[in-house]
Formats: structure tokens, C-alpha cells, sequence
């Protein structure tokens, strides 16, 4: 019994030399930690300072509305007999919205507006951004900007030419971010790259671009149910199904010019896209921080592995 309260008794002195070995051990190894840590600041601080300024482009987004309230009334009361006749009138303009963030993150759409802008250069050849001449930077390495040809060394699999999936995912997942505020129902749309002024333009022309997709979608969709409405008035002899069916096609009409007269067919701009003047990254110092920090914690577990391994090794061989 009065060995077992001994052993009690000494249990936190032998911690407590434990702590002090441990410190002992850093403090020996100090030259080592401190010549680590330094080393991976001095990289992290040549990263920073080579890697290009990014300016991010940001603008705000409304669903648009654009329905009135007789078309609305109109197509409510004729809906139930459209859909027995076969065809769908559709919920308007939130139709079209409520798809409309999922279009402008998909692969179809993103690679069309690349193609019809004719930025696959800028998004796949781009290294930096000359503030002075306000020009664009291009890898030699990957485009040839006297010959117009692509001399980069292509992945496995691909060509030098890079293809439309390849400028999609770096245009979505580098430079495009689509974000919906559930509370508000606004949409934040924001574009990264190394020029302020294409980043800008690029927002509007994605602006653009999105509601003409839009609303060449629903008037497509119109064109479809006036085409089917019209067939059926020839296929029926019966006077009140023909008079449903140009009633029906006049309000498909209305509904067309309304949606030919919308050039901001799914949604408007809250704000004013903004030239951006500052930087969204690199952020330099915090990439400093963040080196320096990994430097020293991987040369103090460098430390103690290197200790308790041969600590380890010795008792072993003692033995």
C-alpha cells in the first residue's frame, strides 16, 4: 500500500520532467526550427510576390418581373384547357428564373459564352496584367500571339488546342462564382482575372448573355405551342374547341411581344457593374503568415520524431 502512494506521489514529478525534457529538446534544436521556419517564409515570400494581381468584378442581380397582370389572369384561366389540348402555357417570367441560376453555371452555357466571346486565349494563355501599358500578358509557352497558334505542351490525352472543356473548367471553378441570398433572393455574380477592365466587361457581357439564352429559350417554347395550336384548329370541327385554341393563340401572341420587348428578360442589375481599382488576391501577407507558421510547426515535429525516434532506438539496443 505504501508503494502504491509513492508511485502516486511521483507520477507528476515525472510529468513535470517530461515537459522540461521537452522544451529541453526544442530549445537545443533551436538553429534547426529557426533555419526551417525561414526557409519556408522565404519561399512563401517569393510565391507572393510572383503570383499576379487578381481583380474581381461584382455586380448585383434581380429576378426580373416582368409579367402583367391581364396576360397573367389570361394565361391562369386558359391553363387547364392548354394542358388538355395537350400543350403548357407555363408560369411566366418565374419560370425562367427559377432555372436561371442553374443555366449560368452549366457546361452548355459557359462554353457557349467562351466560344461567342472568343476568350479562350485570355482564359487558357494569361499569365499576368501590365498596369503601365494596360496590356494582357501572354505565355509565349502556351500561345504564339504573332501566328495565332497554340504552342503549349498539352496534357495527356490532348491537344495543343485546348478544348471547350478544358476553357470551362478554368473559366468556372477559377474565375466565375453565382451566388443566390435566400433571404432577398438577389444574386450576387462575380468574375476574377488579372485585368480590372475584362473582368468588368466580361460581367456584362454575362449579363447579357444569359438573359438573350433566356429569352430566346421562351419564345422558342412559344413558337412550339403556337405551331401545336394552330395544327390542332385544322384536325377539329367542333366550333367551341376552335375558339379555345385561338384564344389560346393570341395569348401565346401577347406573351411573345411581351417577351420580345424585354431585354432583360430574367434579370436586371441592382447596381452598376464597378470598375474594379484594388486587388481581391493574392493576399500577400497572409500567405507570409501562413509559411512561416507551416515552417515552424513542421520543423518542431521534425524535431521530436527525430528525438523520441533515436531516444527509441537507444533504449532498444541498451536492452
Amino acid at each position: 500500500m505504501q508503494k502504491i502512494i509513492q508511485n502516486q506521489a511521483i507520477q507528476p514529478y515525472d510529468d513535470e520532467i517530461d515537459l522540461r525534457e521537452l522544451f529541453s529538446v526544442l530549445w537545443s534544436s533551436r538553429l534547426l526550427i529557426l533555419l526551417i521556419s525561414l526557409t519556408f517564409t522565404s519561399v512563401s515570400l517569393v510565391y507572393a510576390l510572383i503570383t499576379p494581381n487578381q481583380y474581381q468584378a461584382t455586380t448585383l442581380l434581380a429576378p426580373a418581373q416582368q409579367n402583367t397582370g391581364s396576360i397573367s389572369s389570361a394565361l391562369s384561366q386558359f391553363g387547364g384547357l392548354a394542358s388538355l389540348a395537350g400543350i403548357s402555357l407555363g408560369d411566366g417570367q418565374d419560370e425562367d428564373t427559377r432555372i436561371a441560376l442553374e443555366v449560368m453555371q452549366s457546361r452548355s452555357f459557359i462554353e457557349q459564352f467562351i466560344k461567342q466571346s472568343g476568350i479562350v486565349v485570355e482564359i487558357m494563355a494569361a499569365k499576368s496584367w501590365d498596369i503601365d501599358a494596360k496590356r494582357l500578358v501572354i505565355d509565349k509557352n502556351i500561345f504564339d500571339t504573332q501566328t495565332r497558334r497554340w504552342t503549349r505542351t498539352p496534357p495527356p490525352g490532348r491537344e495543343a488546342n485546348p478544348s471547350s472543356w478544358e476553357a470551362y473548367k478554368v473559366f468556372s471553378e477559377d474565375m466565375l462564382s453565382v451566388s443566390e441570398d435566400k433571404k432577398t433572393g438577389l444574386v450576387t455574380l462575380s468574375i476574377e482575372y488579372f485585368s480590372p477592365y475584362m473582368a468588368k466587361q466580361w460581367v456584362e457581357n454575362y449579363i447579357l448573355a444569359i438573359n438573350l439564352y433566356l429569352q430566346e429559350r421562351k419564345l422558342e417554347r412559344i413558337e412550339k405551342n403556337i405551331k401545336y395550336l394552330k395544327e390542332q384548329i385544322t384536325t377539329t370541327s367542333v366550333v367551341e374547341m376552335r375558339e379555345i385554341f385561338f384564344t389560346l393563340i393570341e395569348e401565346q401572341i401577347k406573351s411573345k411581344m411581351l417577351v420580345e420587348a424585354s431585354p432583360e428578360y430574367a434579370f436586371t442589375v441592382v447596381g452598376e457593374v464597378m470598375l474594379p481599382e484594388e486587388k481581391s488576391q493574392p493576399k500577400r501577407a497572409l500567405i507570409v503568415v501562413l509559411g512561416m507558421l507551416l515552417g515552424a510547426i513542421l520543423s518542431i515535429c521534425l524535431v521530436l520524431l527525430r528525438y523520441y525516434w533515436f531516444n527509441n532506438n537507444a533504449q532498444i539496443n541498451n536492452s
